[in-house]
């Protein structure tokens, strides 16, 4: 990733906070045979102080990357989107892209079996929990049975970051009042309209929005509900 000072992440709570809110991850590995990406959902490691990262994957992804014999990049991508020039003063200017994401380096440490089962079952509890009736990996005997079967084809892995590379460009280049502007056109509804996005510029542009900014995203997005229900033909885009 290109180094630009201003829009720099090295702040390892953001980087955890980027994985829990985006668990969905691309990993890639440069192996004797070339390049190889893979996508699967990760979850911190919260076993240890080192910053880590746990997850499987499905065979033979563990040999078709080669794993352990070799550094990979865990890619973690946050809200992006599309920012108009438009949205900035009359002065000519081009448009852009705002985004949050984090490279994460590490060599692999493949699971023992029944270690991969714990991280499977945490990964299973981690999702299930924002539902209803959550449908646990052990919630029936039949169920446990059927997970013990079906995780024989999968490897779990361990990934101790030994560096990361983090990138949040949010407008921190532009002035207040464009950044408001911005905001405000993410919070609308137009074409470009995003919350998160919003609530990412707001949280990387303290000194505009002051340190509360996800309360405010969360403020506006109420308000834009808001105006929604008053007018049923107003609809939020993503």
């Amino acid at each position: 990733m290109r180094h630009t000072p201003v829009f720099d992440l090295t702040d390892r709570a953001e980087i955890e906070r980027l994985v829990q809110e985006n668990p969905w991850a691309t990993i890639v590995s440069a192996t004797s045979t070339g390049l190889v990406a893979s996508h699967y959902p990760v979850l911190l490691d919260d076993s240890g102080d080192e910053l880590a990262i746990v997850s499987h994957v499905g065979r033979p992804d563990e040999q078709l990357h080669e794993w352990g014999a070799h550094e990979v990049i865990v890619v973690i991508q946050g809200p992006h989107g599309y920012i108009s020039p438009g949205w900035y003063d009359d002065a000519p200017a081009v448009p852009t892209w705002n985004f949050i994401s984090a490279h994460l380096y590490g060599v692999p440490e493949i699971l023992e079996p029944a270690e991969n089962l714990r991280v499977l079952e945490r990964l299973v509890d981690h999702f299930e929990d924002a539902m209803p009736s959550p449908r646990r990996m052990r919630g029936t005997l039949e169920n446990s049975a059927y997970a013990d079967r079906i995780s024989a084809g999968t490897v779990g892995f361990r990934l101790p970051v030994s560096r990361f590379v983090a990138k949040r460009k949010m407008s921190q280049n532009r002035p207040p009042e464009t950044i408001e502007r911005i905001v405000a056109e993410l919070d609308g509804t137009g074409p470009y309209a995003s919350a998160e996005l919003a609530e990412e510029v707001r949280l990387a542009n303290p000194g505009v929005f002051g340190p509360a900014g996800a309360a405010g995203a969360a403020g506006a997005s109420g308000t834009a509900d808001a105006a929604s229900s008053a007018d049923p033909a107003r609809s939020v885009q993503p």
